[in-house]
């Protein structure tokens, strides 16, 4: 919602400045509104401008207004503003978590500190469940609501139908599911510093709370007693020690998605099963797959049987 007021707002102050009348605004022109794009492109983001673009046809249709604009053309504005978009608006490529740096945190984190045992749990959950980090936390500490976070009922460790220990996380509502959705992981069958089991195990103990209707990752706070995990919180905490060590990969809260999917890949789990998990269509689980494609393949390049399937998976048919 606050993507297209800003975009509304941006066409209407563009108009302003060029004194567009209102008559030439409503229905757009399609000289305007080509003028209006060309005058975003190098000053936003390729996706900005789509949502800018998105917020002025929607308004048209919602009204019961003509758009004039060629639906051909308006794609070609669209790709030709993402090519012109400032290199300062275009993310970094994130690199992948993996077992080895899930370790390192173990490492530098106090797991007898109740905020380091939410935190680690959190991310240890996050990865292993190929889950994103916006699920497991809220937004700000107070905007936790149990009817949208995980909370301690949440949690449930179960079976599956081989009677193998499994960890389930019931999220009551998820971007793509506003009913909500199912997240898993597995214990670890040796112990190890990133079993989620193990971590789960610490940081209840840590954080102990009689309310199971608090947040699942929800931490002691010394005055002020049992706190949400606000996702901020955790992304601080990995800038902070990936800053600290100058060997470590630029990591970022989704770089935990990333890198779950990567560890699943590497264990040999088919792609659509790697798919389900991380909940994701088909065509977006491969435009997934596209996007972090240069990010993954260093990593499968020993493994060249696995990066002719990614190839595979992600290339489009030839015609």
């Amino acid at each position: 919602k606050e993507l297209y007021s800003t975009g509304l707002l941006i066409f209407h102050v563009y108009c302003d400045i060029h004194d567009v009348l209102d008559h030439h605004r409503t229905p757009v022109s399609h000289n305007i509104f080509v003028a209006f794009l060309s005058s975003c492109a190098g000053a936003y983001s390729g996706s900005s401008i789509a949502n800018y673009a998105a917020a002025v046809r929607v308004w048209h249709l919602l009204h019961g207004m003509e758009w004039q604009v060629n639906e051909i053309e308006y794609k070609a504005l669209l790709e030709g503003a993402t090519r012109l978009a400032p290199s300062t608006s275009k993310r970094t490529r994130q690199a992948p978590f993996t077992l080895e740096v899930l370790d390192i945190f173990h490492s530098l984190m106090d797991h007898n500190d109740p905020h380091d045992a939410a935190i680690f749990t959190c991310i240890i959950c996050s990865f292993f469940c190929i889950a994103r980090l916006g699920e497991f936390t809220v937004p700000a500490i107070s905007k936790f609501d149990l009817m949208k976070h995980v909370t301690q009922a949440s949690l449930t460790f179960t079976q599956n139908h081989q009677n193998l220990p499994v960890i389930k996380f019931s999220l009551p509502t998820t971007k793509m599911s506003p009913t909500g959705e199912d997240v898993h992981c597995a214990p670890h069958a040796l112990p190890s510093p990133s079993d989620p089991k193990m971590a789960l195990d610490n940081h209840l103990h840590i954080n102990a709370s009689s309310n199971a209707s608090s947040h699942l990752f929800a931490w002691k706070h010394p005055i002020n007693g049992m706190r949400p995990l606000f996702k901020k919180e955790v992304i601080k905490c990995i800038d902070s020690i990936t800053k600290a060590h100058p060997n470590m990969p630029d990591l970022k809260g989704h770089s935990l998605c990333i890198g779950g999917t990567l560890f699943y890949l590497l264990k040999g789990v088919p792609f659509d099963v790697v798919k389900t998990m991380g909940r994701w269509s088909s065509k977006s689980f491969t435009l997934y797959l596209r996007h972090h494609a240069l990010i993954l393949a260093p990593f499968l390049q020993n493994q060249p049987d696995m990066l002719n399937d990614l190839r595979h998976y992600i290339l489009p048919p030839v015609r």
